[in-house]
């Protein structure tokens, strides 16, 4: 922990020199307060054997390729359907949209999720979900997918919306099989590798 503390207070003192944020740092503390988390015993979704030897999550060099730009068309007439999970639980989902970006030279897309028990949830109202496979599934990354978090843009061109795979995450079924967790659905299959984000977690 004192070697997490000490990688948060260079992050500070790196930003307070250049008054200004950057971007690696920005990804840095995202990946720190992944870390603190899980070494957090109250909060960490690890086995009693992972947690007592856990050091760090492994994550991707970071690469501001993997932050794009995408164009969101809006569904608000999509169902509300029941999302398929690792157990039998049936969590509520609507489709927010569906974004469309250039990654690598290829053209994709992604669609995007709404959970209709959060939306209820004040702090969470905004919170949208993308849950998604890639080419690196069960090689570099988690054979059961990653998932991104976003939220709905509040500007006034919500046409766009930034997708940063940087900050993708494994589900907690990836580290303990005790949890449910949402499986990507067949339409949010990348073709390419995803070389972004969080690693294949070594048991």
């Amino acid at each position: 922990m004192k070697s997490h503390i000490l990688i948060l207070l260079a992050l500070l003192a790196a930003s307070c020199t250049n008054n200004k944020k950057s971007y690696t740092d920005e990804i840095k503390m995202f990946q720190y307060k992944l870390n603190t988390e899980f070494s957090n015993k109250e909060e960490s979704p690890l086995t009693e054997k992972d947690f007592n030897s856990f050091k760090s999550l492994e994550f991707f060099t970071i690469d501001k390729n993997y932050r794009v730009k995408a164009t969101i068309t809006l569904t608000p007439k999509s169902p509300i359907f029941e999302m398929q999970t690792t157990t039998d639980r049936l969590p509520l989902y609507k489709k927010y949209g569906i974004a469309k970006f250039e990654l690598n030279g290829e053209k994709l897309e992604l669609s995007i999720f709404q959970n209709q028990d959060l939306k209820l949830n004040f702090e969470y109202k905004n919170y949208l979900f993308i849950p998604f496979n890639d080419a690196t599934n069960g090689k570099l990354s988690y054979s059961g997918g990653r998932y991104i978090d976003l939220e709905i843009p509040q500007k006034k061109d919500n046409n766009t919306i930034i997708i940063d795979f940087n900050k993708s995450y494994n589900p907690y079924c990836a580290y303990n099989n005790k949890f449910s967790c949402p499986v990507p659905p067949s339409e949010n299959i990348l073709p390419i590798e995803i070389n972004a984000g969080i690693k294949l977690f070594k048991h």
